[in-house]
């Protein structure tokens, strides 16, 4: 009997130690505490933004000539008003002065001709008071009338000429304008193409020519950035957004949607996207943001603050986290009702409670539903 007993222990003993030794390891994992905080809902740009300028024109001059004068150069500061490149027309400043000179002659022959006017109307009252007396002869007073008549229309007649060479004048000052290019607005000449003396060419629509000037007001700034056709439908104007520049590392600037483009871009074999531009908040100092710097907006679309959630990179397929069950030391799979979320956190509406523990290396090995596991380290929910 003692024999028996004693075989007996030998075996559990031996089966004991096989299973100890072939038992599955506890898995060492990284877990996270459930917890308490801010998640917003937003949306990105799919491409690189770009800050751009309030106000920017490309001026070119109407007409094609030789530059003549050129008051600026890159970089400079301007008024509105003041002129930045002249062409040639120094034959057009002839016709001008051609022009004021016909006008000055158009106005000394009205003062003579209506002088002679006003004395042939004297003289054609006086001729019908004589006739009226019977001094003068009815013929007489005809040709008299007839005199003044005339002389009034030749006086009509060279102050419309007086009109027509001042709309002679103003037609070459306007063929002037053709040759100046004059600032429309405040701002710094960002390019120059042309140099004095050459040549320079009007850019007409649907013909790649580069503009003779281009002009910035980087006074007023704002950012645009292409969004997702999924995307814009959410975007209102006046919602909250988050600027981002690889020109200010670190650095996030506030700001608010002030349009949403009525229009989708299609560009060959990228997604389609609808332009979206938002105003700062609080711009940088001048000369801290440059137009042209390449931006990234992201839209605010919900807030929820004080609520549960968990990091979004533990979410697993279907809305699943791994619950860390310190009574067993196994992992359990646990679904969720997921609120708004985006890429940092997402918001818990049912499934979890505050403190509980779930798993963040979920790229590691064996780290599954039912796996035994070990905490390496705990990191709290913010």
């Amino acid at each position: 009997m003692r024999r028996v007993l004693l075989l007996v222990f030998m075996l559990a003993v031996a089966a004991g130690a096989f299973w100890w030794l072939g038992r599955p390891k506890p898995i060492p994992v990284l877990l996270a505490e459930v917890g308490r905080g801010k998640v917003e809902a937003s949306v990105a740009n799919t491409r690189a933004g770009s800050v751009e300028a309030c106000q920017r024109t490309r001026l070119s001059p109407i007409s094609g000539g030789r530059i003549a004068y050129l008051g600026i150069k890159k970089g400079d500061r301007v008024k509105k008003g003041q002129v930045l490149l002249r062409l040639w027309n120094d034959d057009q400043q002839a016709q001008s002065g051609l022009a004021q000179t016909q006008v000055e002659s158009a106005r000394k022959r009205v003062g003579e001709i209506c002088a002679l006017a006003d004395n042939a109307e004297r003289e054609a009252a006086r001729m019908a008071k004589l006739r009226a007396r019977g001094f003068v002869s009815e013929g007489g007073e005809e040709k008299a009338r007839f005199e003044a008549t005339s002389r009034r229309a030749a006086c009509d007649t060279v102050r419309a000429d007086v009109t027509q060479a001042q709309a002679r004048v103003k037609v070459t000052k306007v063929e002037q304008g053709r040759t100046v290019l004059v600032a429309p607005f405040d701002g710094t000449v960002a390019d120059i193409v042309g140099e004095l003396g050459e040549y320079t060419t009007p850019s007409p629509p649907g013909v790649a020519t580069p503009p003779a000037i281009d002009l910035i007001d980087d006074s007023c700034l704002y950012i645009k950035a292409p969004m997702d056709e999924v995307d814009a439908p959410k975007i209102r104007v006046g919602q909250a957004a988050r600027v981002t520049l690889d020109a200010l590392p670190g650095k996030v600037l506030p700001a608010h949607v002030k349009r949403v483009a009525p229009y989708v871009v299609a560009v060959e074999k990228q997604a389609r996207t609808v332009d979206v531009e938002a105003n700062l908040d609080q711009p940088p100092a001048p000369g801290e943001l440059l137009v042209g710097y390449s931006a990234d907006l992201e839209v605010i679309l919900d807030t929820r603050e004080n609520t549960l959630r968990v990091p979004t990179s533990t979410l697993l397929e279907g809305s699943k986290v791994l619950l860390y069950r310190p009574d067993t030391g196994r992992l359990e799979e646990r679904a969720i009702k997921r609120g708004i979320t985006n890429w940092e956190y997402t918001e818990v509406l049912e499934g979890l409670k505050a403190g509980d523990r779930i798993v963040i290396s979920l790229e590691r090995e064996g780290v599954k539903a039912g796996a035994p596991v070990t905490a390496e380290a705990v990191a709290a929910g913010k």
